[in-house]
């Protein structure tokens, strides 16, 4: 827990009650006891009070769930995030590729106000979050890519993206950073598109057909790649090499099938098994991510709508994924029963969390 004493305090005045290495501690530890606000982590902690003070003076006792909400509010992101992506470092081993994506946090609209909304990335190898950045108000998912992208280490990996990130500047900011790219070409690069599918359609030179069973349905899938020389743009779409399409047939348990085409551009040369295991890995930023965050953590019920809460109380979640995902505790059950039994066995949290006694 050593990292969370790097953030910078961001409340002024002479006198300060409780501490921000307390207040986030407590924070992270009632995250995985189960609490969905900071109402409820105030009622763990104060019940717990006692097997804090092992680890934690509390000298002013337990925080107000008023004085954490307003910490959360205050906390600036980027300091949060600096010691998140510090600590995540320490964790990492070899990885290839980060998927890139973004999602709403669905609770904290209200009113005329839209729903936050971050792009986060993800270790797709190693199911770790690397980082996050807050999309702007009245802005999009476009100006929050190389802003996170310039966060992180990127250098040699293969970063894919779906079709929001297949702009023209994306691909240059990402080869500028001695990376690759994988974009997903749709609608929005009508032009682009077409092309694409034309020369996989005339000229592919290369297949490769699987078929995975599993929760009662079965995906068959096709793949076709082409070079992308006399195809693609090089100016615009700098180092492209293979341009690709990935047939997906879903059969349901009654026979139903549903057909997907999906185009994507890269600027690594990609085999055409190559290319669907990159895509698959992609995709594993919904169900290793985003769905545990949904599912397990309850993100969109965020209990934070003002200044910085949302952002920061989506980082605290990552940190808390992260934590669970990088350790050998239970690690052949599920996530979900993962964080309970942390959150129920006390000498189990202070290892996973790494707090030793005062």
């Amino acid at each position: 827990m050593e990292h969370l004493a790097e953030v910078p305090e961001p409340r002024t005045g002479r006198y300060i009650a409780h501490p921000l290495d307390e207040i986030l501690v407590i924070a992270v530890c009632a995250i995985f006891a189960g609490a969905e606000s900071f109402v409820e982590a105030v009622e763990w902690a104060e019940v717990k009070e006692a097997w804090l003070r092992r680890f934690l003076p509390l000298k002013n006792g337990i925080p107000s769930h008023d004085t954490v909400n307003r910490v959360f509010r205050l906390l600036d992101p980027k300091q949060f995030e600096n010691a998140f992506r510090s600590w995540t470092q320490g964790l990492l081993g070899s990885f290839q590729q980060i998927a890139i994506d973004g999602k709403c946090l669905r609770g904290t609209a209200r009113g005329a106000h839209s729903p936050v909304h971050m792009v986060s990335a993800f270790a797709t190898e190693l199911g770790l979050a690397l980082g996050q950045e807050k999309v702007a108000d009245k802005s999009n998912e476009i100006t929050a890519i190389p802003a996170l992208l310039a966060a992180l280490d990127v250098e040699g990996c293969l970063v894919s993206l779906d079709a929001m990130g297949c702009q023209k500047e994306v691909a240059k900011t990402i080869v500028a950073r001695k990376a690759d790219y994988l974009l997903a070409v749709k609608e929005n690069q009508p032009k682009l598109r077409q092309a694409v599918a034309c020369a996989l359609h005339d000229h592919p030179t290369e297949r490769v057909a699987s078929a995975q069973k599993g929760h009662g349905r079965t995906v068959l899938q096709h793949v076709v790649t082409a070079r992308a020389d006399g195809i693609v743009d090089a100016q615009a779409w700098p180092g492209c090499q293979t341009v690709g399409r990935v047939d997906s047939v879903r059969l349901d348990g009654r026979g139903q099938s549903a057909l997907e085409q999906r185009y994507y551009l890269s600027s690594r040369a990609l085999s055409a098994e190559e290319l669907a295991q990159a895509v698959r890995r992609h995709w594993a930023i919904e169900n290793g991510l985003h769905w545990c965050l949904d599912v397990i953590f309850r993100e969109d019920n965020c209990p934070l709508r003002e200044d910085h809460g949302p952002q920061n109380f989506a980082l605290l979640l990552k940190f808390a994924l992260n934590l669970l995902r990088s350790s050998p505790y239970q690690a052949k059950k599920s996530m979900r029963v993962r964080r309970k039994r942390a959150g129920w066995d006390d000498e189990a949290l202070a290892e996973l969390l790494g707090m030793s006694p005062l």
